[in-house]
């Protein structure tokens, strides 16, 4: 059976749908909201404005700060409208470029990700040659291409949905317009999308978890080897904010993409600590684990 339709709105139908319970649900994901972005930037102003937080691994910080704040920008606030006006209609046009800034924010953290882990890996398996590999204009070069490629990668995919027919419904049970979601409510996808996700799996998670292994890998060899204990906590350190980050993002959203079609609820759930949770916690994980940052927010109290 087919019937195929041109969608021109989709309903989008969050597990939470009682009246009672939409205020306070409202003011929970304001709440996270308000404080990711509060922290977020207040770790971008105080690299900004110290001088001695100019280094690479600072800019990165930086720069996962930026896109963790467009990470609930994308979501959050089109929730927030939906929960306190009751209205979840959401044009075919909102829709679509929710999901391609989504796309962008997702695959920018990802790569982001894997160059933080590169940087610990020079810095502490070549730290004669740091300052040469990663100096100040590769630095902006790797930064301008992180956010190039996310921005190619995302109007692709999303070029590739809009191809396929919908035809099962226009109903989106998940609180936002998320790839998995949408293809829920297609009908025909053709061979060229497969091939195109199984490079996107390739590319953009697949790649960076091996690399970013093969780096913390050579990195702990060298850490065990140092003969000084006060050095190897010192290097302990400058990774442990890092590999925590790493884990909770990896870890939540391989859980978000194994969990079975018809679990919409828990989809949703892991959903929620995926894209409004971790880019809170992010913030916190650096600020209280690197030594840096903890004195120059000490510093602007």
């Amino acid at each position: 059976m087919k019937n195929e339709s041109t969608i021109t709105l989709f309903c989008v139908l969050p597990f939470f749908t009682e009246t009672r319970s939409k205020p306070f649900v409202a003011a929970f994901f304001f709440l996270i909201y308000v404080v990711g972005v509060l922290i977020n930037s207040s770790i971008i102003t105080v690299i900004f404005l110290k001088d001695n937080l100019h280094k690479p691994m600072y800019l990165f910080i930086c720069n996962l700060s930026i896109v963790d704040i467009f990470y609930t920008s994308v979501t959050v606030p089109k929730l927030l409208h939906m929960l306190l006006s009751g209205n979840h209609v959401v044009s075919f046009s909102q829709c679509y470029t929710q999901l391609y800034f989504f796309l962008v924010v997702a695959a920018s953290e990802e790569t982001l990700l894997f160059v933080m882990a590169y940087d610990r890996y020079v810095a502490i398996c070549n730290p004669l040659h740091y300052h040469r590999i990663l100096c100040w204009r590769n630095c902006i070069l790797i930064t301008i291409g992180i956010w190039a490629l996310a921005i190619f990668n995302s109007f692709l995919l999303v070029t590739l949905i809009l191809f396929m027919s919908s035809c099962h419904s226009n109903i989106v049970h998940q609180f936002f317009c998320d790839p998995k979601s949408l293809t829920k409510v297609t009908c025909t996808t053709s061979q060229m999308f497969f091939v195109f996700m199984s490079l996107e799996i390739l590319m953009f998670v697949f790649i960076p978890i091996m690399c970013t292994v093969i780096s913390y890998v050579k990195i702990f060899s060298v850490i065990f080897k140092m003969k000084s204990v006060e050095s190897q906590k010192k290097a302990f350190s400058t990774c442990s904010s890092h590999v925590t980050v790493i884990t909770i993002y990896y870890g939540a959203g391989l859980v978000s993409y194994l969990i079975p079609p018809y679990s919409e609820v828990l989809d949703t759930i892991f959903n929620i600590v995926y894209t409004t949770l971790i880019p809170m916690i992010n913030p916190v994980v650096y600020s209280l684990q690197n030594s840096g940052i903890q004195s120059a927010l000490l510093g602007l109290v």
